[in-house]
């Protein structure tokens, strides 16, 4: 019994095939401009389009014309303060995962900012150091300089110490992933990023947090660990650190430990405590401040050998131009560092812009992260991109625009100009400590892999294969692999999707995968068949070889079996050992008879063959005389559900044609449904229909072919009880030469139903 609060539609229009509907519905014929006049209205500026690039190329104005002093100037600055504090200690550590001396760090947590605020469509990121790039960047630059012998002949290298080679390497690496960044936004590519799913990025990030844990691992305890990049660089860097292990500096290691388990617990405290916390406890800041403090008074420098940040020099060094020749042998790290800076800066921008309600703009995303890291590096600074830990202390904290951002950049210039000499004896290993705990987000993302495992197998493999190559080959290799394995996953997908074969839901219009359901009516000689995916040259065979599957035989070789029994009954027709009587063909002679065989005189037996001179037509379902075997087809229609075909390139046109074809050839009529108005047309203009196949074939809803159907060949109602509930005469009576479609097989609506 029906539910009263179920609700009913009933529908009565004709049957409409794609013809039809034309005959009856005028279509607006849209012009589509051409390629020139793309071009002239590209070249075409007026003050509008004027104004409009302005806005674009700087956000600033659109936001600072909206700012609310009163209410949003208070809860900017003492964001920018608690991220200014933050980014400082970042920096620094970033700067020494860089492989960098570490108030570089503080150069990156300025430049970009400044150049950011002005050219940035998101309001929250917090521009800077970003612990993945910072690793990426060391790779390049402990490859280019591993120590005191240069393995690249770099002219200006001569007379420079290691570290300002390394400096030098870094910024002329960071300035070419600038370069890169601009020119992808200026071509208007921002849609790059889209390939890095988040499948891709959560297993590259993973891999890149264990690089990182394990780079720190030498301050942590102590070490001394020269710097390796490359394959498999990881596991070498592991066997360094273990095998002197036994040399480890305890004071390092208690400072370390005592650092993370203080900052692990005061941060859970943070994230429960959120709601009712007026701003999270800067715990990284404070623990620094009293490490300051009890290293300078106890000297650990000195007394237990702990290695400290040092001098700071005061103030910023004069900006340098990148040199060509490391352009060279960078470009090839220099371009995943820049697609995978813009890629996290992008999504964590998405994030904060749907949270707050505005929207960011990729392509000027990718124009204000080059310009940043342009001008940053011209100044010495590394990669900018943005950290997560950062921007949330950004938006936590009540900021509400990049004026926080840009306060945050004054108090790290506060810092670099008058009191850097307070972190001078801050330990390295508490920066070490700093960076390994804030990789807690990263490294419980293994937690993604059980789910995905169970959810969907072939995102699990590309996050699995992304996360082993960036582990095994270094991040750029594993980062290359991981967009392969991405790759191959889409094409598998498309090139083997889950075919189906449908049936109709008894007592509806709607139909669903005939494995799926119980109550369901297939009409006798009817299959409906539908592909969930684009058509194109890689998949159209796979697409042929379930179709007949699902048809149950195949067409090309049910007409070569029919024209090869065609040959065999006309020769023997001619011979009179083979009779039409009305109870059809009769053999008069018991002499064996051979099937006629194909040789280079005879027609090609993979095309219909003309038979029209013998009087008599062979039905190929019943038993054939003298042995003839021809497979039965029990198929007299075949639907093609085309509702989720997106496109057909021109190699799939051609063999769905051919195949249409095959099947046309046996008699089976072949109805196409739901075709994409823009598939129609190229249909047309690749010239697809001729005389086996015509556009009268093809309907708008797969309801409307099988009514079609039903009205050629009523038998196969008349045979089904079941379906006398959803068919009635009604149904396929015509109407002006059209059956009534969907609707008119209900009942007349009853008080609360509405008729369409």
């Amino acid at each position: 019994m029906r539910r009263s609060t179920e609700k009913h539609y009933v529908v009565a229009r004709p049957l409409y095939s794609e013809d039809a509907f034309a005959d009856e519905h005028v279509k607006i014929h849209r012009r589509h401009k051409s390629m020139r006049h793309h071009v002239k209205e590209y070249l075409t500026w007026d003050t509008k389009r004027a104004k409009n690039a302005a806005l674009s190329l700087f956000p600033i104005i659109g936001w600072i014309r909206i700012y609310q002093l009163k209410e949003w100037l208070l809860s900017d600055i003492v964001s920018g303060v608690s991220t200014g504090l933050v980014a400082v200690l970042q920096g620094l550590a970033y700067a020494m995962l860089a492989s960098l001396p570490a108030w570089y760090g503080l150069f990156t947590a300025f430049f970009p900012v400044l150049v950011y605020f002005f050219l940035g469509t998101s309001r929250h990121i917090s521009v800077g150091a970003f612990p993945v790039l910072s690793l990426m960047v060391s790779g390049v630059v402990t490859r280019m300089v591993p120590g005191e012998d240069d393995p690249f002949n770099i002219t200006e290298f001569k007379g420079l110490t290691i570290d300002e080679k390394r400096v030098m390497v870094a910024a002329s690496v960071t300035f070419l992933m600038g370069l890169m960044q601009l020119a992808m936004g200026l071509l208007q590519i921002g849609f790059i990023a889209m390939y890095l799913s988040d499948t891709l990025v959560s297993g590259f990030t993973t891999a890149a947090a264990i690089h990182i844990l394990v780079s720190q691992l030498k301050f942590v305890l102590g070490l001394v660990v020269p710097g390796l990049s490359g394959p498999l660089s990881l596991i070498y860097t592991l066997e360094k650190i273990f095998v002197q292990i036994d040399k480890t500096n305890i004071c390092d290691l208690v400072i370390s430990i005592v650092i993370m388990v203080v900052v692990f617990l005061v941060k859970e405290l943070n994230d429960r405590y959120k709601a009712k916390l007026p701003v999270p406890i800067p715990i990284e800041v404070i623990m620094t401040v009293i490490a300051c403090g009890v290293s300078y008074a106890f000297d650990f420098r000195v007394m237990y050998k702990v290695d400290v940040v040092g001098a700071i020099p005061v103030g910023y060094e004069p900006p340098m131009a990148p040199n060509m020749q490391i352009f060279g042998h960078t470009a090839v790290e220099a371009f995943p560092i820049a697609i995978v800076g813009f890629a996290v800066a992008f999504s964590v921008a998405k994030v904060y812009a749907v949270k707050h309600d505005y929207t960011i703009d990729g392509n000027q995303e990718l124009i204000a992260f080059g310009a940043s890291n342009i001008f940053g590096a011209s100044f010495k600074s590394f990669a900018a991109s943005t950290a997560l830990s950062r921007s949330a202390v950004q938006e936590s904290t009540g900021g509400k625009t990049q004026i926080a951002g840009l306060l945050s950049a004054l108090i790290v210039m506060v810092v670099t100009m008058a009191i850097g000499f307070l972190l001078e004896p801050l330990p390295k290993s508490v920066l070490g400590a700093v960076v390994i705990i804030n990789l807690k987000g990263m490294l419980m993302q293994f937690r993604e892999v059980p789910y995905l495992w169970k959810r969907d197998r072939p995102d699990c493999i590309v996050w699995l294969v992304t996360c082993l190559a960036s582990c095994l080959l270094g991040l750029d290799l594993g980062l290359a692999v991981g967009l392969g394995a991405e790759l191959v996953s889409v094409v598998f997908r498309t090139q083997f999707p889950r075919c189906s074969v449908l049936a109709n839901i008894t007592g509806t219009d709607i139909y669903k995968d005939r494995k799926d359901y119980v109550s369901i009516f297939e009409p006798e000689g009817v299959k409906i068949f539908r592909i969930p995916s684009p058509i194109f040259f890689a998949n159209i065979d796979f697409f042929r070889g379930k179709l007949v599957e699902a048809v149950g035989f195949n067409p090309l070789r049910v007409l070569r079996k029919r024209n090869k029994a065609m040959r065999t009954i006309r020769k023997l027709q001619k011979k009179g050992q083979l009779l039409m009587t009305p109870k059809g063909l009769l053999l008069t002679s018991s002499e064996p008879i051979e099937e006629c065989e194909q040789n280079g005189d005879l027609e090609d037996l993979d095309r219909p063959i003309d038979f029209n001179d013998l009087p008599l037509r062979v039905n190929w379902n019943t038993d054939l005389p003298a042995n003839i075997q021809v497979p039965r087809v029990d198929v007299h229609s075949l639907i093609l559900d085309f509702s989720a075909v997106s496109f057909l390139d021109i190699s799939a046109l051609k063999g769905l044609k051919a195949t249409i074809k095959e099947f046309v050839w046996v008699e089976v009529e072949v109805y196409i449904v739901a075709c994409d108005a823009h598939i129609f047309e190229k249909l047309h203009s690749c010239m697809f229909f001729d005389d086996d196949i015509k556009s009268s074939m093809f309907f708008l809803t797969l309801h409307d072919a099988m009514l079609h159907v039903l009205e050629k060949h009523p038998e196969c109602v008349e045979n089904a009880l079941a379906y006398k509930k959803v068919i009635t005469t009604a149904n396929i009576e015509p109407s002006n030469g059209q059956a009534m479609s969907s609707g008119r097989y209900f009942r007349q609506p009853s008080k609360g139903e509405t008729r369409f």
